[in-house]
């Protein structure tokens, strides 16, 4: 569980966060919305302790995030996964290398483990075929392809998974997920949105999803919380936050539905 606490958090005389209480309960697919420099991000970052509170409290799994030791904060670091915006590969390694980087760079130098785990992550989210005896030519075909491509020959979508099956390493509880489907076409964010619904609740993992893409909320979320002007303005249900006639929420909706 994630627990938000009278959060606040000022950059000089502009506040970003000026109260935000929320809980994000074990196993739930939480997507936060707000315009444009609502404090999403900001929030993000106090979650996985990039940034200090001004006051309150972030709270993960019990542990106050600004009360741990840099070991401890580094531990917890591990249990929670980061699908960036854009996916953020590393332009010059190729698949496996962008999947097992955290894990060399950590230590982990077996080979054989670090292939096992970039292809447990990379069956996943559907980019290798399930490995069985009677296709294990096929797959291992398959693999040698794979792993060789440079993000430069995948397409917007593959490179997402590729993204996602990174944050998978180590079998995180939390996955937070920064505008999952921007630039994508309808079609491969649909595929997108699918997947992270699928292995929030396969995997059983805690998914926190940035996006002002209102379909993606209907497809993935079991709540959704917008800010606004600080604070958390609406937290509820997908079909709530539809049903609203609050102005601002229907303002929002206007100006991010896709046509």
């Amino acid at each position: 569980m994630i627990e938000i606490i009278d959060l606040h958090k000022s950059f000089g005389l502009k506040t970003v966060l000026n109260g935000v209480n929320l809980t994000i309960p074990s196993g739930e697919s939480k997507c936060i919305i707000g315009k444009s420099g609502c404090g999403k991000s900001v929030l993000i970052k106090h979650i996985v302790g990039l940034l200090a509170p001004d006051k309150g409290k972030v709270l993960v799994d019990g542990m106050e995030i600004e009360s741990l030791s840099k070991e401890d904060l580094f531990k917890l670091r591990q249990n929670i996964g980061f699908v960036f915006q854009g996916s953020a590969l590393f332009d010059s390694y190729n698949v496996f290398e962008n999947i097992v980087v955290g894990l060399y760079e950590h230590g982990l130098r077996n080979f054989k483990d670090l292939e096992e785990e970039a292809v447990r992550v990379l069956s996943s989210v559907g980019l290798l075929p399930d490995k069985s005896e009677n296709e294990t030519n096929n797959f291992n075909k398959e693999w040698q392809i794979l792993r060789n491509k440079k993000p430069s020959d995948l397409s917007g979508g593959m490179r997402k998974r590729v993204g996602v099956a990174r944050a998978l390493v180590g079998n995180p509880s939390y996955i937070i997920y920064d505008e999952p489907t921007t630039g994508l076409d309808p079609v491969t964010s649909e595929q997108i949105d699918k997947l992270i619904a699928d292995l929030t609740k396969k995997m059983n993992v805690t998914s926190i999803i940035i996006t002002h893409d209102m379909f993606s909320v209907l497809r993935i979320a079991h709540t959704v919380t917008m800010l606004d002007d600080g604070r958390v303005h609406f937290d509820g249900t997908p079909d709530e936050f539809y049903k609203s006639d609050d102005p601002i929420n229907q303002e929002f909706l206007e100006r991010y539905m896709k046509k």
